[in-house]
């Protein structure tokens, strides 16, 4: 056999080689670029569910809102630390019913709750003309889609 016959055998033989690490390289790529796209779906994924619940948090606060401002709402006022401090159950709450712990009757709403709490009276409120008593109402609601809970509050003066 002669020289150029076996350079040839070698050269034939490194090409494969080469091929395959190439190939090799683009399939570590592809695999890269497979788990970022599923990253990246997963985080799409849970930025939506935020954004749901959240709308649906503030969907029922407004719900919430609308009962206090009937005329015909009465509400105790509630009593003692435990009673008058924002619920804690907001962030466990599955379900319409009543906390004794927090004294709060959480109302279904959507794809949310609301509760309210009859804070008391106060002369000095935010946006009210003064010395005018007016009747201090915590709205707190709860919107949950998926496994995202979000949880909005607002103070409601009526008088």
């Amino acid at each position: 056999m002669d020289c150029s016959a076996m350079k040839y055998y070698t050269q034939r033989g490194m090409a494969l080689l080469v091929s395959l690490v190439f190939l090799l390289l683009l399939t570590l790529i592809g695999l890269s670029s497979m788990q970022s796209a599923t990253l990246q779906e997963k985080m799409a994924g849970s930025v939506a569910l935020r954004n749901q619940s959240f709308q649906g948090a503030e969907a029922a606060l407004r719900v919430g809102e609308s009962a206090v401002q009937r005329d015909s709402y009465a509400l105790p006022v509630c009593s003692g630390i435990v009673q008058c401090a924002p619920p804690s159950e907001s962030s466990t709450i599955t379900a319409a019913g009543f906390s004794a712990t927090s004294g709060v009757t959480w109302i279904a709403s959507g794809n949310g709750f609301y509760g309210v709490q009859n804070i008391g009276v106060s002369r000095n409120a935010v946006n009210v003309p003064i010395n005018t008593p007016a009747t201090l109402y915590r709205v707190t609601a709860v919107g949950i889609a998926g496994h995202s809970r979000s949880v909005v509050e607002s103070i409601y003066a009526k008088f």
